[in-house]
């Protein structure tokens, strides 16, 4: 009887190991997942003329700002980019969306380019960011032929905007007059 008795301890014994085996491999599949998804997103970043010049065709304006990414769109002559948390790369059809205001430059206008941010986070870290996504946008005009001092950037009065912090997270690019 005791013969059994340990046969079963020793099936006991291995059951129990197999699953905490097979718990450590999902354990670890899952924070793999994460680690290679955050350094894929924290892959050096591109320089905006890079970004610009290999940027896919512009899709559609979508009537609704990504929850979490980079999209750009134009409304009343204004170009709206959206970028994603914590990044400042620009959003793929970039070029088309500043094509207008690349023609209002060449007829004696100027670009004024304005940087947001949500409200989330440290304030200070979110003004530098905000200042890099607009450097970004100024990156890309100059890219297309706009002259630096046809640039003009201009810090808002109020940084942090309204609405969503998708919607908050943009860079506004207008025309002026001279």
């Amino acid at each position: 009887m005791s013969f059994n008795s340990s046969d079963d301890d020793s099936q006991q014994r291995f059951a129990l190991g197999f699953l905490i085996a097979l718990i450590a491999l999902l354990i670890s599949v899952v924070v793999g997942t994460v680690v290679v998804k955050q350094v894929r997103g924290s892959a050096a970043p591109k320089t905006a003329a890079t970004a610009v010049a290999s940027s896919a065709p512009a899709a559609p304006a979508a009537d609704a700002v990504a929850t979490d990414g980079a999209s750009v769109r134009v409304e009343n002559g204004v170009v709206k980019f959206y970028f994603a948390s914590a990044k400042a790369d620009l959003a793929a059809g970039a070029n088309e969306a500043l094509a207008d205001v690349v023609k209002g430059v060449a007829e004696g206008k100027n670009a004024v380019i304005s940087g947001f941010h949500d409200a989330t986070g440290d304030a200070a870290l979110n003004a530098e960011l905000a200042k890099q996504r607009a450097f970004a946008v100024r990156d890309a005009l100059k890219a297309l032929g706009v002259a630096e001092d046809k640039i003009e950037l201009k810090k808002p009065e109020e940084t942090t905007a309204s609405g969503s912090n998708a919607e908050a997270r943009r860079v506004e690019v207008a025309l002026s007059a001279q």
